[in-house]
C-alpha cells in the first residue's frame, strides 16, 4: 500500500475518535493509540523490526552504503549522531520519501549539559541546588538541539553515585536520592517542557538513564557489576529514576551493568515488574550502546541470536547500534522463540513517541 494511505489513515481515525471523548488529554493519547495501530495494520515483520533498529552516522549525515539500504527498505527508525538541520532533514528524505510506508526517524544524540550554549557539568549544577537554574539550562539546550534538527537527547543521567571512583559520577547529581529526585524532574521539564508537548518543536524526549544501579559498580569501575539488597536499590538508587518517569519522561535507557547477577538489558524484573508494572512508564525503553550485545560478554547469552532474545522479551524496545535485532528477531519470531506480540508491544511503544513528536505531522 502507498505510503501516503498511513497519513489517511490515521487522519481519519483520529477525527473519528476526536468526536467519541470530551477529556482533552484522555482524547490526546486515545487518538495516538489509534492512530498507531492504523499504521501498524499496515506494516510488513521486517517494518516493524525496523522500528527498534538504531543506526549511527557521522555529525554530517555520512552514512555507510549498508545504511542507507536498510533506510530506504524502512528498516530503521532511529539514528544517533547527526546533527545540524540539513544533515538531520537529509536523512530524514531518505526515510520518508524512499521506504514504502515513509514512516519518519528519530534523531537522537547526548545533549548532556549543553548544545551550544554550555552549563556547568551536572554535577556542578547539582551543587547549586537551584532548580529553575537546572532546568532553564536544560530548555536553553533544548532550545538549540531541536533547532539543530534533533528529537531526543539520552538525558537526565539519574543514577545516584557514592562512589568518587567512578568516572561518570560527574554527569549525575551525586549521591543523595531527594536531590537526585528534584533534579532529574526539573531536567525532564526543561527538555520537554512543562507541558509535556512534545510536538512543540522547540522541545525533546528527554531519555532516563541508565536503568538502573549504574551508578553503585563495585569499586568504582565502570561497567563493574552493582550488588546490593533490593531495600537499598529503592530507598537510594530507583527514586531519581521514578522522580523524571513521573514528571512525563518518555524514554529510558538500560545501563550496561548488571544487578545482583542479571544484566540490566535482559532483566524483566527491572524493565517489566518495575518500570512498566510498579512505575506505570509507558515509553519505549532503548539498549545503551552496544549492550545488546554485550550480554555475550556478560556470560548470560551464548550467541547473537540468544542475546536478541534475551533483550526483547524481557522488554528493551529498540536496539541501539549492534543491529542485532535486524539480523537476528525476524528469524525468532518466526521460529516461534519470541512472540510476534512482543514486538507488536515495542514497536507500539515507538510508534507512539513518534505522534507525540509530531513527526507523521512534520517529520522535519
Amino acid at each position: 500500500m502507498h505510503k501516503k494511505t498511513v497519513g489517511i489513515s490515521y487522519l481519519i481515525f483520529s477525527l473519528f475518535l476526536g468526536a467519541c471523548t470530551s477529556n482533552p488529554k484522555a482524547n490526546r493519547f486515545a487518538k495516538i493509540d489509534v492512530q498507531v495501530d492504523s499504521v501498524m495494520q499496515l506494516m510488513t515483520l521486517d517494518e516493524k523490526i525496523g522500528q527498534l533498529v538504531q543506526l549511527t552516522s557521522k555529525p554530517d549525515g555520512t552514512l555507510v552504503k549498508e545504511s542507507v539500504d536498510i533506510i530506504k527498505k524502512g528498516q530503521c527508525g532511529s539514528i544517533l549522531g547527526a546533527y545540524s538541520a540539513a544533515s538531520t532533514r537529509k536523512l530524514q528524505q531518505m526515510a520518508v520519501n524512499n521506504s514504502r510506508l515513509g514512516i519518519p526517524l528519530i534523531f537522537g544524540n547526548d545533549v548532556i549539559h549543553g548544545f551550544k550554549t554550555l552549563s556547568p557539568i551536572p554535577l556542578g549544577e547539582a551543587a547549586s541546588w537551584d532548580m529553575e537554574a537546572i532546568e532553564k539550562s536544560a530548555r536553553v539546550a533544548a532550545t538549540e538541539a531541536s533547532a539543530a534538527g534533533m528529537h531526543w537527547t539520552f538525558a537526565p543521567m539519574c543514577d545516584i553515585s557514592i562512589d568518587p571512583r567512578w568516572g561518570r559520577v560527574s554527569e549525575g547529581a551525586g549521591e543523595d536520592p531527594y536531590l537526585g529526585s528534584l533534579i532529574a524532574a526539573a531536567r525532564v521539564r526543561g527538555f520537554q517542557g512543562r507541558n509535556n508537548d512534545l510536538s512543540d518543536t522547540l522541545t525533546m524526549l528527554a531519555c532516563v538513564k541508565h536503568f538502573a544501579a549504574y551508578g553503585a559498580p563495585i569499586a568504582g569501575r565502570e561497567y563493574n557489576s552493582a550488588d546490593m539488597s533490593e531495600r537499598t536499590l529503592r530507598e537510594v538508587y530507583l527514586k531519581p529514576y521514578k522522580a523524571a518517569i513521573e514528571q512525563g519522561a518518555m524514554s529510558v535507557m538500560t545501563s550496561f551493568n548488571d544487578l545482583n547477577g542479571t544484566p540490566a538489558t535482559a532483566n524483566q524484573w527491572l524493565l517489566k515488574d518495575i518500570l512498566r508494572g510498579e512505575m506505570n512508564f509507558k515509553g519505549f525503553v532503548v539498549s545503551d550502546f552496544n549492550s545488546i550485545s554485550q550480554l555475550m560478554s556478560h556470560g548470560v547469552a551464548s550467541d547473537e541470536e540468544e542475546a536478541c532474545s534475551l533483550a526483547i522479551n524481557a522488554g528493551t524496545d529498540m536496539d541501539m547500534f549492534s543491529k542485532i535485532y535486524l539480523k537476528h528477531l525476524k528469524q525468532l519470531v518466526e521460529s516461534g522463540s519470541v512472540k510476534e506480540s512482543v514486538v507488536d508491544k515495542s514497536v507500539r511503544r515507538v510508534l507512539r513517541v513518534k505522534f507525540m513528536l509530531g513527526l507523521f505531522d512534520d517529520p522535519y
